[in-house]
């Protein structure tokens, strides 16, 4: 379960990075940072930038291949569920909730930074990630 979990996640993140390259789905936000690169609100609500779409990209493919083993996927699990999680905390801080001015995490990335912590937690510390051991 662990396993298609991670290949499922590492799909969807994979492909929210890609999308955010797509200029036809990035629109202009009002908050400027440090690194405009790409800057702007994937689909009108999430604010991504060049390096933001990387990281979902990178995370992304790790989950891909983290799914061919059970191990790497309870691995990929917990240290999502702990990037997330300080994701969606620095969210909430001014000065952080661009991380220095190079990823935007505001808006609506807190909480859906703070869902995919809860997620990948449940998946990463929980019942699934012990259900192949026994």
């Amino acid at each position: 379960m662990v396993r298609k979990f991670a290949l499922v996640f590492g799909i969807v993140y994979a492909l929210v990075g890609v999308l955010g390259f797509i200029p036809a789905l990035v629109t202009q936000p009002e908050m400027t940072m440090a690194s405009q690169m790409d800057h702007g609100l994937l689909l009108g609500l999430f604010p991504v930038n060049l390096w933001h779409n990387l990281y979902h990209v990178a995370i992304g493919l790790w989950g891909v291949f983290a799914a061919n083993h059970f191990n790497s996927s309870v691995t990929f699990a917990r240290v999502n569920a702990v990037l997330f999680a300080a994701l969606a905390i620095f969210g909430l801080f001014p000065g952080l909730n661009t991380l220095f001015g190079f990823l935007p995490l505001y808006g609506h990335d807190v909480w859906l930074h703070a869902a995919t912590a809860a997620l990948t937690a449940y998946f990463g510390f929980g019942v699934p990630s012990r259900l192949e051991l026994a």
